[in-house]
């Protein structure tokens, strides 16, 4: 005869025992992963969901962006390392970080699809990291550190959001612009532009903190070819949080290039 009382109190136990065993794993922001050291790279999941950045950003449009653009550049990214790296026997894989940074020593015959496709895939890891939901439309500005630092390399908030947005306007076909710190002046904030997938990591040692696309894939099933209205709207998106958060991560890289890849 089942004893009711005893199961009861089994079920109990078996409760509070689920309860209490609940792992939360944190997720991984999309830069993290573009320090590591393989060959088989995966495609980021993004940090909200693909309907979230709404108004701003319409559902399909981030949809088609990550699973189609950013996945591709992905695919063809570990396509042309695992191809490199199979004919040089390459024992262990660089971080695309360090690829893109020291092109010049990557062979001419991967050189152009690293750059395009490595470089695909680091800038969109970083594009979705600095957006997120802003459901009240809400005026976001920097704080903190990352704050003080904007007032004091380019005068105040809103003349470096004049300066960011003319820059983004004025860029001629596709392509990004960045907020950077370049270690080469004394990790000072600098505004600069790249075109089709080229990467600021390419230029000296610029540290990206904050960027936008400029690709008409990222906003023209919206805003067709309306960019203005595009960069207007993404202003809403900039978490000036996960901004910092970046900045600090990269401090804490540390990292270390050999003489040869």
């Amino acid at each position: 005869m089942v004893d009711v009382h005893a199961v009861m109190i089994f079920r109990s136990w078996l409760l509070s025992f689920c309860c209490f065993t609940v792992v939360v794993v944190a997720k991984r922001m999309p830069y993290e992963f573009i320090t590591e050291r393989t060959n088989s790279y995966t495609l980021p999941p993004l940090p909200y969901d693909y309907k979230d950045l709404e108004p701003f950003i319409d559902e399909a449009t981030v949809r088609v962006h990550h699973t189609g653009h950013h996945a591709a550049y992905t695919k063809k990214m570990n396509a042309a390392i695992q191809e490199w790296e199979s004919e040089a026997k390459v024992t262990e894989s660089a971080m695309i970080f360090e690829l893109l940074h020291r092109l010049e020593d990557v062979p001419d015959k991967y050189r152009v699809a690293i750059q395009n496709n490595g470089g695909g895939y680091v800038n969109h890891n970083l594009y979705w990291s600095v957006m997120s939901p802003n459901p009240n439309s809400d005026e976001r500005e920097p704080t903190g550190q990352i704050g003080i630092d904007i007032d004091e390399d380019f005068g105040n908030f809103s003349n470096f959001k004049d300066l960011f947005t003319k820059e983004a306007l004025s860029l001629f076909g596709s392509g990004y612009v960045w907020l950077c710190r370049d270690v080469n002046q004394n990790r000072k904030l600098i505004i600069s532009k790249t075109a089709n997938q080229d990467s600021p990591l390419q230029d000296g040692f610029q540290l990206p903190i904050l960027v936008i696309d400029i690709w008409e894939h990222a906003y023209y099933i919206k805003h067709q070819n309306r960019r203005p209205q595009h960069v207007s709207d993404w202003w809403k998106l900039v978490d000036w949080t996960a901004v910092e958060e970046l900045d600090e991560w990269w401090k804490k890289q540390n990292i270390k290039y050999h003489d040869e890849l």
